[in-house]
């Protein structure tokens, strides 16, 4: 079966701190793209396809909100991860806590730099 995440989208409304923010909690380097009324920066490719991206527009509803979907994304260690989180802005709404399931990890929840709740995911 194929993963039912398609792509997410994070909104933003300062692109640039939204950019730092993502890029210094996975170590990664989002690769950005300005098409005028709307920018996107993307994370990298996972099997040659992108799982989502950054957005802004001026046009469109992009707007953080806690109370919107809640995209939970994977992390190599949650524990290194809360720390960087803090450091950058956001804010841990729900601690590192282990999945009651078999073999399933760990999670948390945090606020992002913009006001978006996200979950981590880890197995470690």
């Amino acid at each position: 079966m194929k993963s039912l995440v398609a792509f997410f989208e994070i909104p933003a409304t300062d692109f640039d701190r939204t950019i730092t923010f993502y890029e210094s909690l996975f170590g990664v380097k989002l690769e950005q793209m300005d098409c005028g009324h709307e920018k996107m920066a993307f994370f990298p490719a996972e099997d040659g396809i992108c799982p989502g991206a950054i957005s802004w527009s001026s046009e469109f509803s992009f707007k953080p909100s806690a109370q919107g979907v809640l995209v939970s994304l994977n992390h190599e260690s949650i524990s290194y991860a809360i720390p960087v989180i803090e450091k950058n802005g956001g804010e841990i709404l729900i601690p590192k806590t282990k999945i009651e399931a078999d073999n399933r990890g760990y999670f948390c929840v945090f606020m992002d730099c913009e006001g978006n709740r996200v979950g981590l995911y880890s197995n470690k």
